[in-house]
């Protein structure tokens, strides 16, 4: 790490550092005992796609997640991890991971700051692995508080934005279908990356003229082609650009964040907090997923980093179950920006939670992350 980069992470670690909400509550606050344990269980689950989904590098029709208990106290708390294939993670890496997690040997669950660091330290990576045991911590916390998590933070859930829905690369007439179904968004979000970025944002605008993203998932080569294609882009409408080259161009993201008449954000570049200090100069802001990052413990201090350093932040996710996009929602009343729709593009999901209403996220009153098992 560069000289101007140390001083950057020195300076606002200490703010990241109070982040933890229970650092300041005596533990007799809360009624734990020493003779109650913890209990995990899990298990595979398959998420099927209302329709193909596209993007830059590959196409795919279903999404392999695990779904994660914690019981304490006969309460259970719900979490989830979702693995598109850039993850690098499976259902047998998820769960040969959470076979290493002996949450029984944690005595008071609200010690999320002990329990988590120590769940990260089991593996370098696994981030999807973590953040289902991450979640289903929060939730269950939660629920023995007996409040939402927006509550806990002292965030206004009315405050939460509107979501994007996401049209994923296809042909201009499937294009042109999907952003009907899309009706009521407020804006949408379009993938690019291939050969047909033009025929995409014109399919869309063919049927809607809501404000619009794009999301080449790294998919540009060439900077020049970037930086015309963003200055087109915003003619047709659109507000901001996801990681348009490859993740490790910092110095061509840099150049091109410098001449952008949008921002540029920062997704598969930025993974976790530690990220933040490379990409901070080369892009305009960062895009936060519970499933790269760990959960949302991680999220919340990303959160407070970026906003210490003047960056945007949108919040993203995967393909996932309504477990893990409710997580995520309780977030969202301190983000600029969210595409939290991957429960909307599946056919069986498992949870009741957050919804979307006329494109906007209404968070549940319930409980932890506020969802219920459905069946």
């Amino acid at each position: 790490m560069n000289k101007s980069r140390r001083s950057f992470f020195q300076r606002t670690v200490s703010l990241v550092a109070a982040s933890s909400i229970f650092s300041s509550i005596p533990s007799f606050a809360f009624n734990t005992q020493g003779t109650k344990k913890m209990k995990m269980t899990f298990r595979p689950y398959t998420l099927e796609l209302k329709h193909v989904f596209t993007v830059a590098s590959l196409s795919r029709t279903t999404t392999p997640v695990v779904l994660v208990e914690i019981e304490y106290d006969g309460i259970v708390g719900y979490g989830e991890a979702s693995m598109p294939p850039y993850l690098g993670e499976s259902q047998e890496s998820v769960m040969a991971f959470l076979k290493r997690v002996d949450i029984s040997k944690y005595g008071n669950p609200f010690d999320l700051e002990s329990i988590l660091t120590d769940i990260d330290s089991l593996a370098f990576h696994n981030t999807a692995a973590k953040a289902s045991v991450d979640i289903a911590l929060h939730d269950l916390v939660g629920k023995l508080i007996g409040q939402p998590w927006y509550n806990i933070w002292g965030y206004d859930k009315t405050k939460a934005p509107n979501t994007t829905f996401t049209i994923g690369i296809d042909k201009a007439n499937v294009v042109r279908e999907k952003t009907k179904e899309a009706v009521g968004f407020k804006i949408l979000k379009v993938k690019l990356g291939k050969d047909n970025d033009r025929e995409m944002i014109e399919s869309v605008r063919a049927v809607t003229n809501v404000p619009l993203t794009a999301d080449p998932n790294q998919g540009w080569k060439d900077k020049f082609y970037a930086l015309d294609m963003i200055h087109w882009l915003k003619e047709q409408g659109v507000v901001y650009i996801e990681q348009p080259m490859a993740k490790e161009r910092y110095d061509d993201h840099a150049w091109l964040t410098e001449r952008s008449p949008l921002p540029i954000l920062a997704d598969e570049s930025c993974q976790r907090l530690a990220d933040i200090a490379s990409v901070k100069g080369a892009y305009s802001g960062i895009v936060i997923k519970l499933m790269k990052c760990t959960g949302m413990r991680e999220a919340h201090k990303m959160i407070t980093l970026a906003r210490a350093n003047n960056m945007k932040v949108m919040f993203g996710c995967m393909t996932e179950t309504s477990c893990a996009i409710s997580a995520a929602s309780h977030l969202s009343p301190m983000v600029d920006w969210a595409d939290l729709d991957g429960m909307l593009l599946i056919k069986n999901d498992a949870f009741t939670g957050t919804i979307v209403k006329e494109g906007k996220l209404v968070l549940s009153d319930g409980p932890g992350i506020g969802v219920k098992k459905i069946g």
